[in-house]
């Protein structure tokens, strides 16, 4: 299971989450199967490119996206390609969601959201 989440560098697990998905300077994927960590950096429509964020997320296979912000159209593209949207509070690192995930301490995204 590969889940996606939006950060502000690239940190890898110690990073902050961005406060919204599509400005997030890179996106950290980890890899809860194999243990793997990659950061990919944001080429996505805010950063000039002609792909989306969740276009970019998709051709990495990512099943689950954890973010503290997300727009409407944003989720209407990952829910089209099966991906998850779950969504973190606070100022928190990407290890911290990542265990909050495994304990299913996270809330499933139903309409665009603000970062918290």
């Amino acid at each position: 299971m590969k889940i996606c989440i939006p950060t502000a560098g690239e940190g890898g697990l110690r990073d902050t989450i961005s406060e919204h998905f599509g400005r997030a300077s890179t996106f950290t994927i980890v890899n809860l199967d194999s243990g793997e960590v990659k950061i990919i950096k944001n080429q996505g429509v805010h950063a000039g490119s002609s792909l989306r964020p969740p276009e970019l997320i998709a051709r990495e296979g990512v099943n689950t996206i954890i973010c503290r912000g997300i727009g409407v159209k944003a989720i209407e593209i990952l829910r089209k390609k099966g991906i998850d949207i779950l969504t973190v509070d606070g100022n928190r690192t990407v290890e911290e969601a990542i265990e909050m995930f495994k304990k299913g301490k996270l809330s499933e995204v139903r309409t665009g959201c603000k970062g918290l």
